[in-house]
């Protein structure tokens, strides 16, 4: 197969957030593209799983390297031009992880609505004010205690999403 190789420059978000983002203009056909990656999955000899559905491909490391922190890259492919397109890639957890994860900020926001309408409840009653107060300082503390978990999580995963982006660099 001789293809010829693009100079490729990916564009990439903040390192802050958790679920990087990326794009790549490709000077290519996006059947091509898709194509590719689809003749991948079907080998028998490689290192990855994945799925294309509608200029979207899924990619996952193999059931037996898969921990709870193993990410996930979904990548969109857009038809920019006849001969041009646009990848856009996003590195994330599972989404199994990720809906785990923001049920519980969701949970969190709502307890600390909640709490902050028991506090002024009790202070117009002249109540004690001490478990309403206690929950405002906890909630908040907790969040951050979440973020950093994902942090971690992400940092966990950071070799298996290195070897996922040097997957699609070599199939693009």
């Amino acid at each position: 197969m001789n293809k010829k190789k693009n100079l490729l420059i990916e564009k990439r978000n903040s390192e802050l957030f958790l679920r990087p983002r990326f794009s790549i203009d490709l000077a290519e056909n996006y059947t091509d593209v898709l194509e590719r990656f689809s003749a991948e999955f079907k080998k028998d000899d490689t290192n990855f799983r994945g799925s294309i559905v509608d200029g979207h491909i899924f990619i996952s490391v193999r059931k037996k390297e898969e921990h709870f922190w193993s990410p996930q890259l979904h990548l969109e492919v857009l038809e920019v031009s006849e001969n041009n397109c646009e990848l856009k890639g996003l590195f994330g957890p599972k989404p199994q992880v990720w809906t785990l994860f923001m049920f519980v900020h969701f949970v969190i926001g709502i307890l600390f609505i909640g709490f902050c309408a028991l506090l002024y409840t009790k202070i117009s009653l002249n109540e004690s004010l001490f478990f309403p107060i206690i929950m405002l300082v906890f909630l908040p503390l907790f969040w951050i205690l979440l973020y950093f978990l994902g942090k971690i999580g992400k940092e966990t995963g950071k070799p298996q999403m290195k070897k996922l982006h040097d997957f699609m660099i070599k199939n693009i």
